[in-house]
């Protein structure tokens, strides 16, 4: 059945949820606990023969940014030739409810696509989006017309990153916390959610990675913790612990590749009191345990697992994730989280 958007086509009604289902919207990169994991129940451990029923499906642009969902609305963000555009659609029949553009001239130095690579940020009656070239726009959730833009690339004068601007925003209370990684500084800025005023910044000294902040309450405080570091000469980069009230860096703990060439990109995994981050090019991973006055220690470091721009995802004391950069040296890994150590690696045959 045809649809009256010529991208998209809606084959048929989609199925009720079983009785009992707990579902929950997924507003934010990593979902709504900021850990890739999803609470939602009755979901099928099988497809069904022939395969899932195929509800709606649109043609889509240039990009890496995945959709995001709230109150019935899905927002997904991807570029069509010299725009970026964002889609605001019903997820279940894909009919859109809006759609905004804006002028794009991205080019990537390594050959990748010119689209977005920043998922989408809902919250409340607004989304967040972050365009690959560094612009921030607040849109209002219910039309998509513009609530407040800036330019954040031009107004810190942020050179491009080796793969444009990656890392999706963080909404926290009022604010909206970014990953700016500008040249002495800010590090990490923070914005009023609702008029875009900037309220803190924070760090000089590492430049923009390709991680997106996650919070956390950590001994009883609310910490957010940005792993930054990209492109830069030599190369740096680490954790930073911010208290995101004030925009206090409580510690900064370095952690890189050696290689210019580099960026770290999987964001900080948080269990209990401890955060573990790790990095591809022969970089490895740490486990820190952060101390009740704001300060660390390492508990451990591994080469058991280096992930690259997958954020490894913790389950009942072991983390899991996707060791190496490419072709034959991919696995998945399974690390015990007390120890660092590697309980099994699994090397799919890609031949």
């Amino acid at each position: 059945m045809p649809s009256p958007f010529e991208e998209l086509t809606f084959h048929t009604a989609p199925k009720p949820l079983l009785k009992g289902a707990l579902t929950e919207d997924w507003r934010r990169f990593l979902g709504p606990t900021n850990n890739a994991t999803s609470r939602e129940t009755k979901l099928l451990k099988t497809w069904p023969p022939g395969g899932p029923t195929i509800v709606w499906e649109m043609k889509i642009g240039e990009g890496f940014a995945t959709p995001s969902i709230l109150d019935g609305r899905l927002v997904f963000f991807h570029r069509v030739g010299d725009q970026a555009r964002v889609e605001c659609l019903d997820p279940e029949s894909g009919r859109r409810y809006w759609q905004f553009s804006y002028p794009t001239h991205y080019r990537d130095r390594y050959g990748f696509n010119g689209g977005p690579r920043c998922s989408p940020v809902l919250d409340e009656s607004r989304a967040y989006l972050y365009g690959v070239e560094g612009m921030l726009h607040c849109l209002d959730l219910a039309t998509g017309k513009v609530i407040w833009k800036r330019d954040v690339a031009k107004e810190f004068k942020v050179h491009q990153d080796y793969f444009g601007v990656i890392p999706s925003p963080l909404v926290e209370g009022n604010l909206l916390i970014v990953n700016v990684g500008a040249p002495g500084g800010p590090c990490v800025a923070a914005f009023d959610k609702r008029t875009g005023k900037l309220v803190w910044q924070a760090g000089d000294q590492w430049g923009p990675s390709c991680a997106s902040p996650i919070p956390a309450v950590v001994h009883g405080k609310r910490r957010v913790f940005v792993f930054a570091g990209g492109d830069s000469r030599p190369p740096t980069g680490g954790l930073l612990c911010i208290d995101p009230v004030r925009g206090k860096i409580e510690f900064r703990f370095p952690f890189r590749s050696k290689t210019y060439t580099s960026v770290n990109a999987s964001s900080p995994v948080i269990v209990g009191d401890q955060v573990f981050i790790s990095s591809a090019y022969k970089t490895g991973g740490a486990l820190l345990d952060v101390l009740p006055d704001g300060s660390h220690r390492v508990a451990w470091r591994t080469n058991a697992l280096r992930a690259h721009f997958m954020t490894p995802v913790y389950k009942d004391g072991f983390l899991y994730g996707i060791d190496g950069m490419r072709g034959s040296e991919i696995a998945l890994t399974c690390i015990d989280l007390a120890t660092g150590r590697r309980r099994w690696r699994f090397q799919p045959d890609f031949a």
